[in-house]
């Protein structure tokens, strides 16, 4: 009851004032923290609580980091409201009260799936045209692990939807230079050319982009191709086909490969885009609503993974955070749950949770964070310095 009545209170004083984004950011922030302590019997947490024990007993070479984007944005009445809180069954029973979890993270630059994106991974509010398959401006996490510890490109892989983000495995920047990213996986693109004449059978996983259907970018960035699904995964096209007819969703299918990477490669920075739940462009609510239980059950898919997978097991941090969030139904400027295009606080203001080596067991933290905090936090667990990022690194994790 502790959380039905603070969401409630927070929703009616959100129509009755004019209050100011950071106020609303707040509430809403308060309103997880206060639900999360009452539901999932986490505990508030401090700064004070004592220094993280992520580098106790782990070697860098064999520290790991998996990075999951909820990708496309879901509100807190589908999701950790009381009415909503059905949809993420696993989040809420499974990983929040394992993870520390932080209610209050701002997302201040463009609500834009790929430029999102490219701004967590960058640790910068890119300004890069979203329907553009251009890299960030600004060095790549990627980059930043793999220059400053001298890690092999074996060592940093990206499992992303196919809209643009083929480029979001290295950036631009001429200080890092061509050869230092991330190894880019596009399973959609894998899919179809893996079904060239038959891709009418696979329709449902390869739908590319839900705000702007036409838009196909161009192949390129370094991206993985499907003659190296044998040699570097060790799965044959006939087997990845097959397996894919199985699958209901292209978020399925990011999810199959993520775990055939952890298998076959074993990387110690793993970044997988989730993008089913953008499918509310659509404006169907139902599939939303179908969206959000899917990511729910594969965040905790690949959990699981982690704990199973020796290589993973015991010296890994998995973090979950949305690029942001959806706009609220009584903003008059917004189409509610369809679309992300108002900048209000419901767009804006998302969460993340922490899981594993490193972290605190139930904790809920509600200060204001931003979501261009993340690189710097992974520079401070896995020992590089992502010195052009804008961010600060999050000290509860550290």
């Amino acid at each position: 009851m502790t959380g039905q009545s603070s969401f409630s209170r927070a929703h009616t004083v959100r129509r009755k004032e004019a209050a100011s984004p950071r106020e609303l950011a707040q509430r809403l922030g308060h309103s997880r923290r206060d639900f999360l302590r009452g539901a999932a019997g986490m505990v508030l947490g401090t700064t004070l609580m004592g220094v993280s024990p992520f580098v106790r007993g782990q070697t860098a070479k064999k520290r790991k980091v998996i990075v999951i984007t909820f990708g496309g944005g879901a509100r807190d009445q589908e999701t950790f409201a009381p009415e909503g809180q059905e949809n993420i069954p696993h989040l809420l029973h499974e990983l929040i009260p394992q993870s520390s979890f932080f209610t209050q993270v701002t997302n201040q630059g463009i609500l834009g799936h790929y430029v999102a994106t490219a701004s967590l991974a960058t640790g910068v509010y890119e300004t890069l045209n979203n329907f553009s398959a251009i890299p960030p401006e600004h060095p790549t996490v990627f980059e930043y692990f793999r220059k400053d510890l001298r890690r092999p490109s074996s060592d940093a892989w990206v499992v992303a939807p196919s809209n643009g983000f083929n480029r979001i495995g290295e950036s631009e920047c001429r200080s890092y230079g061509p050869g230092l990213g991330a190894r880019v996986v596009l399973p959609k693109h894998l899919l179809s050319a893996a079904t060239s004449g038959t891709a009418a059978d696979y329709e449902h996983l390869l739908r590319d982009n839900y705000e702007t259907p036409l838009y196909t970018p161009p192949i390129g960035g370094g991206e993985f191709e499907l003659q190296q699904l044998e040699s570097i995964l060790k799965l044959s096209v006939n087997d990845f086909r097959t397996h894919a007819q199985t699958l209901s969703s292209p978020d399925e299918l990011s999810v199959y490969i993520a775990k055939r990477l952890m298998k076959q490669e074993s990387p110690s920075l793993l970044w997988i885009t989730m993008h089913d739940i953008d499918i509310a462009h659509s404006g169907a609510y139902s599939l939303y609503i179908d969206a959000i239980q899917r990511t729910d059950r594969l965040c905790t898919e690949i959990w699981k993974a982690i704990q199973s997978e020796p290589e993973y097991a015991g010296n890994t941090t998995l973090l979950i955070l949305p690029d942001f969030g959806r706009d609220a139904d009584e903003d008059p400027g917004g189409n509610g749950f369809q679309h992300h295009r108002t900048g209000d606080a419901a767009s804006r203001t998302t969460w993340m949770m922490a899981l594993g080596t490193g972290t605190r067991q139930g904790v809920v933290y509600d200060r204001p964070l931003q979501s261009i905090d993340l690189v710097p936090s992974l520079g401070a667990m896995m020992g590089f310095s992502p010195t052009l990022s804008q961010g600060k690194p999050i000290r509860e994790l550290l």
